[in-house]
Parts: structure tokens; sequence; C-alpha cells
């Protein structure tokens, strides 16, 4: 029988009668000829609360026993949900992490997969079983412990599973039809994509797209994981939704795809910098340490052996680049003369396979960006993306603006 897997978020799974929605789904793809292997996350806000939990008991927490915690939401999921088809005449059996086993590091909380040895659910099919129910977000350590893989760790438990099976297609199923030019609360054109390049959908998850966690899409392009973007509450065609597949599987693109925003910047300067072999490392690796996410870097020209730099991070992590930059001039790894945060910015990108090939985006870019009188303070650039930080006033009309000069309410 080919493989399908279907992964079915929070919102999806939200109660019993949403959970018979989904089984519903699944009951048609078996009719259809597949085993299916369903990866469930926790219902709606169960894992919040399960976090809040052991933060009440013990704020200092063992991490083995927080993952032993909140990794209990999927469990009740998946055996609901197999009870679900269960009744409805569909042989199926709930599975947890280290009974299939899905094999992990022992970083607790931020687990990476290392292996899914497909033999024990096979065995099942090949007794009859047609769905096995695979609570997502959770492995297993070498040492046997529970692991969780993070947040949206359940897109990344489904495309690794369809990676091991090679399933036929995983399809994700959420709150949302698709993935879109840009965010339709934004703007009214935003128009739904029927295709979109594995490295496009990378690029629009890490700048802001919230549909797709970004380990799963690097996850299906490493291993060529045909994925679709569903929604659990419409009525499913064969084309619906959004496949984000190779970009030799797309016949024409426009040139940018979509235009991603992350709404909550910092921009960073250390000014007076001293210019000198290793001073990059000196500033970056002190932030590296602290957890701090840094994006763009932008290094000015050097005048009398003194320079200026330049970098963009989430507002949530300034006080961390802050101490941990401080605490590099106090140990005297590195001499600047002041260090400003702006905090009230915004990262807007335009994103598109098509700019490989075409010249003129960036002009037209900021040229559309300077018609609306949005100035632009940082710019950063890769083979198909551009990023700019502005203020954060401005965001939504930059996304506006250049989703109207994109044309990116017409299709390709």
């Amino acid at each position: 029988m080919p493989v399908l897997v279907m992964k079915f978020g929070g919102t999806s799974v939200a109660n019993p009668d949403r959970i018979r929605r989904a089984a519903k789904r699944v009951g048609v793809e078996v009719a259809k000829g597949y085993d299916v292997i369903v990866i469930v996350s926790a219902m709606s806000g169960k894992t919040n609360e399960l976090v809040g939990w052991v933060n009440e008991t013990s704020p200092l927490y063992d991490a083995r026993e927080y993952d032993a915690v909140v990794s209990s939401g999927e469990n009740v999921t998946a055996g609901l949900m197999a009870l679900t088809l269960q009744e409805m005449d569909v042989p199926a059996r709930s599975w947890q992490g280290w009974q299939v086993p899905l094999r992990t590091t022992s970083a607790h909380s931020a687990a990476r997969i290392e292996d899914i040895p497909p033999d024990n659910i096979n065995a099942k099919f090949g007794e009859g079983m047609r769905v096995a129910v695979v609570a997502g977000f959770q492995g297993i350590s070498p040492e046997g412990r529970i692991t969780t893989l993070g947040r949206g760790g359940s897109d990344t438990t489904a495309v690794a599973f369809a990676a091991a099976f090679e399933a036929e297609r995983c399809d994700i199923y959420t709150d949302v039809d698709g993935v879109y030019t840009t965010d339709p609360r934004i703007t009214s054109k935003a128009r739904k994509l029927d295709r979109i390049a594995f490295e496009e959908m990378l690029e629009l998850a890490s700048l802001g797209a919230k549909v797709l966690q970004t380990r799963s899409v690097e996850l299906a392009m490493r291993y060529n994981v045909k994925l679709r973007v569903l929604s659990s509450f419409e009525e499913q065609s064969d084309e619906a939704g959004t496949l984000v597949c190779a970009e030799e599987e797309i016949m024409e693109s426009n040139v940018v795809n979509g235009i991603a925003y992350s709404r909550d910047e910092a921009k960073m300067t250390l000014i007076s910098v001293a210019d000198r072999p290793g001073i990059a490392a000196a500033i970056f690796g002190p932030l590296s340490d602290a957890g701090v996410n840094v994006d763009m870097i932008i290094q000015n020209i050097s005048e009398e052996g003194r320079t200026d730099m330049t970098f963009s991070c989430p507002t949530d992590q300034v006080m961390r680049a802050e101490k941990a930059i401080q605490a590099a001039k106090t140990r005297g790894e590195i001499n600047y003369h002041d260090f400003v945060a702006d905090t009230d910015v915004s990262k807007v990108s335009a994103v598109g396979i098509g700019m490989r090939s075409q010249s003129g985006v960036a002009a037209k870019m900021f040229k559309t960006l300077s018609d609306e009188g949005v100035n632009i303070k940082v710019i950063a650039t890769s083979e198909i993306k551009i990023s700019v930080l502005i203020d954060r006033k401005y965001m939504e009309l930059a996304v506006q603006a250049l989703h109207d000069a994109f044309e990116l309410d017409k299709a390709g």
C-alpha cells in the first residue's frame, strides 16, 4: 500500500467534535487505498496549560520532567483519534514516540530527530492496521527518557515520518487553507498560492510567516518530501491547499512570490568599534553563546581604524544582547564608544525564486517604499530574498504597497 502522512494541528483536534471531523478525512484517504500515518498535536491550548503547571510547580524545573509533562497532551489526542477511527471501523492504533521508536538527541525541550526505524509500524500495517496515529512533538533519548522537539515540533515529526516511510505526500492540516502571498489580515488582495518552492517557503517561514515551522520545511527540502498545506475546516478537493515542492515542479511563477514581515525587530549598533582582524568574531561569538538570534549584519566603512557594526535581532532578545556585549567589553574582548538599540522597527521582505534570473527587483522595491515615504534603515539580500528594516509604524503600509507593486494578486 502507498503511505500518506497526515498531520493535524491543535485547532484541528481541539475537541472530540473536531477529532471526528479529522478522522473522517483520514477515512477518505484509507478508502482510496492508502496506509495512513496520522501525526497529532495536543488539543489547542493544552500545551500552554501544561507548561504553566510546570512553571507553577517548579520554576527551576528538571528539563527531563518538563518533557514528560508537556508531551502528555499529544498522547491524549492520539488515543482519542485512534478510538474515533475504530468507531468508524477503520483499523487504527495510537503510538507514542518511544513505541515507534522516534530516536532523538538528549537536548530536552529542543531535541533533534536522529532516526525513525519503520519496522514496528510496517509490521502492524502488514497485520491489517490501516492507520498509525502517532503523538507528534515527542521522541526518546539515548538514555531512554521522553524528549520533545520544541515549538512546532509536530510539523517536523510529520515530515520526518514522510521521509522515513517514503510517503507519497505529507498533508499538514491547519486553520488556514494554504500559503498566501502575504498575510490576508494586512491586505485583502493576498492570494493563495497553488504551489510554492521549498526555498521560497523556507525563506517565508524564517522571515515570519507562521504557516509552517522552519525546521519542517528544511527537512522536506533535504528529503524532497512533498508538503501540502490544507484547512481542516473546509471541504477538500485533490487540488485544495498549497503544495510545497521542488522548484522543477513549478512551471511558471512570479518574480516575487511573497511578502513576509516580522513585526517585533530591533536594530542594534556598536558605534566606533576598533576595526581589526577578528572583531566580528569577538562581537558575534558572545551573542551566539547568549542565544541571541542575529539576523541582518551591516559593517560601515572604516575610518581611522574605527567602524560601526549594526545588526538586528528580535526585540525580546535585546536585553540579552546588551548584557552579552557589555560582558565582552568588560573582559576587554571588544572596545566601542556607544551601543545604541532601536526597538521600534520591523522587517519586511520580498521573496521569490524568480529573482535569480530577473534584475530590477531591488530597485522596484526601494522605489515603491520611497514613493510611500518609508525610510529604509538596513538592507540585506540573498539569492531569492530582499529584506529591509523600517520604522514599525510603516510596516503594514510597506507590505500593502509592495504586494501591489509586484502584482501578487495576479497568478504568474
